[in-house]
């Protein structure tokens, strides 16, 4: 692709099962250093779109660029530069919290690929020290999405694809991963994420897009004012964004500053 901050850019992505459409010719451009939200009612292919962008699904038609290079197979080196957190935790309920990390970071080592220390990580998302070695069984759902969302932070991936990222969080669980994202796209990834909490979704996205009915159609950019952002991303729902001024959905312009 001819911009060299591609990290993801999707060009008529359509996915059947069966007879059924699921996404119908899907535009989508995704920059580093910047956060999109993805919302959309259940079912709206949000997930399906996901396991696209991670390469653990082959689209039916379309094309699929990642990190600026065609991308018709995710081969495994294109695969150690992103992480994908799925909707469930999917962690190992006889290891420790610490254990899966560190089995994520032999699996990795094993590429010669660095990761970061799993109590460095575990601790930035706010588990407690004494949760470390308790195994996952005896987590809650809550403890559960913070190990797994630290196991992918610390591959310090260039593409971090969320599905749900705060289901199960409190108030001050959800805060403390909004300002890990903020530091992420600080860093220069690039964060594709889905979200029912459309406060902490304006709170730290560049861009919100609507993905209705298999189709990617209105969308909202944040451009100074978080409150007028906020107000526009919520008309998406009820299909008056058109009137507030969005955009098309498949042409991301460079990332606002946040506030």
């Amino acid at each position: 692709m001819s911009d060299e901050r591609s990290v993801v850019s999707l060009r008529a992505i359509s996915q059947r099962f069966g007879r059924q459409p699921v996404l119908r010719r899907v535009d989508l451009e995704l920059l580093a250093g910047t956060i999109v939200g993805l919302v959309g009612a259940n079912g709206a292919g949000k997930t399906t779109l996901f396991s696209i962008v991670a390469g653990l699904l082959q689209p039916d038609g379309g094309a699929r660029w990642l990190f600026g290079a065609a991308a018709d197979e995710v081969d495994t080196a294109t695969r150690a530069r992103m992480a994908y957190v799925a909707h469930a935790p999917q962690l190992y309920g006889a290891l420790s919290a610490r254990e899966n990390l560190q089995l994520h970071a032999d699996l990795r080592r094993v590429c010669g690929l660095p990761t970061r220390a799993a109590d460095e990580v575990l601790t930035e998302l706010g588990l407690p020290r004494e949760a470390f070695d308790r195994p996952m069984s005896a987590h809650s759902r809550g403890m559960a999405q913070r190990v797994a969302l630290a196991r992918a932070l610390a591959a310090r991936p260039e593409l971090l694809v969320l599905d749900e990222p705060f289901t199960a969080l409190d108030a001050g669980g959800r805060e403390q991963l909004a300002q890990v994202l903020l530091g992420e796209r600080a860093r220069g990834a690039a964060v594709l994420l889905s979200s029912h909490d459309l406060d902490t979704l304006t709170q730290i996205c560049d861009r919100v897009v609507l993905l209705e009915r298999g189709e990617l159609g209105r969308s909202v950019d944040h451009e100074g004012d978080r409150a007028v952002f906020r107000e526009r991303a919520a008309a998406l729902w009820t299909g008056r964004a058109a009137s507030a001024g969005s955009g098309p959905a498949g042409a991301l312009a460079p990332a606002a500053v946040l506030c």
